[in-house]
């Protein structure tokens, strides 16, 4: 698969997810067979305004190199003045503009998904975006802002038009935020619809979906999101299902020990406050039902050291063996 020059070993890609696709996570990702990571959704008026917070959401490890980046925002200026962070690095070598997120905290902003009402000034945004890089640039939008507004086909035609390199379609609406079922057939549509590559997302939590989304759709890629949370095998077992080999499952003890590893990266670039917090939600996701996870992880939400959330995953795992 290719985005203007860069050409990707596989078109599998992990979705860029806020609070999720931290730096420790992605590295894991890539070893599964993940075709290209991204950060997580970064705020453009951060950059603009100097935010260390903002600035360190695009440090990177030297195995997911090179990495795209998802910026955000409503402001052509403001998306433009954020190249100036990723012209000169080499690590970056991408730009993503998110006109998809439903977060209403982000809606009510005229940001992510609220672009979709407001095809000009997302035009505007691209074109800005793209005199400003020279990196290529791409755009992940939805169906439409909600039933009533399903715009997608004609939004891709505008994002094409103003110099998108690739877009990505998730097959909802932002009032469905990750409700109800995607859609696939307007991801189909908007594939016949442009010329320009088109990356399919949305429900694709197994191998067999990842076929079947391809096959629907003809879409050029794929990006997986949810999918991934505590199951990042999730990139194995479709690239082992793209080459007609059978797809190996993990064991639950594989699931813990990945837990455990993904938990001291997290402290290796977090320290262990942060990766204590940070890593409650993927554990509870990697152990999910398994034999009393709920118990597990009720102990390890209230557990503030590090040696001993380790201990006790240990000693979880010996469960199973």
């Amino acid at each position: 698969m290719k985005i203007a020059n860069l050409e990707f070993e596989n078109n599998v890609f992990l979705a860029p997810m806020a609070g999720v696709t931290d730096i420790a996570f992605r590295g894991l990702c890539i070893e599964m067979g993940c075709g290209f990571v991204y950060t997580e959704m970064i705020s453009a008026k951060g950059l603009y305004y100097k935010s260390e917070n903002t600035i360190d959401m695009f440090k990177v490890s030297e195995k997911e190199k090179p990495i795209g980046v998802q910026i955000f925002g409503n402001d052509p200026y403001i998306m433009a003045k954020a190249c100036d962070y990723f012209n000169d690095n080499e690590d970056i070598s991408l730009i993503d503009i998110n006109m998809g997120c439903p977060a209403p905290k982000v809606v009510k902003n005229g940001e992510g998904s609220a672009l979709m009402r407001n095809p000009s000034l997302a035009s505007d945004i691209v074109k800005e975006v793209k005199k400003a890089s020279i990196k290529p640039v791409t755009v992940k939008f939805r169906k439409g802002f909600n039933d009533r507004e399903i715009n997608a086909v004609e939004f891709a035609k505008v994002m094409e038009d103003s110099g998108a390199d690739a877009i990505t379609v998730h097959g909802r609406t932002r009032e469905q935020m990750y409700e109800g079922k995607a859609d696939w057939d307007i991801i189909r549509k908007v594939k016949e619809s442009v010329k320009i590559p088109v990356i399919g997302n949305g429900d694709i939590f197994s191998a067999e979906d990842a076929l079947k989304i391809i096959e629907f759709t003809n879409c050029d890629g794929i990006m997986i999101a949810r999918g991934a949370m505590g199951n990042p095998w999730i990139f194995t077992q479709i690239n082992q299902a793209f080459n007609g080999e059978n797809i190996i499952y993990p064991t639950p003890s594989e699931k813990i020990n990945l837990a455990i590893r993904h938990f001291e990266l997290a402290l290796y670039y977090f320290g262990e406050n942060k990766a204590i917090r940070e890593m409650r939600k993927h554990i509870s996701w990697y152990i999910k039902g398994l034999l009393n996870c709920t118990e597990i992880k009720n102990i390890i939400n209230t557990e503030k050291s590090a040696e001993n959330v380790v201990k006790i995953l240990k000693e979880y795992s010996k469960s199973f063996t």
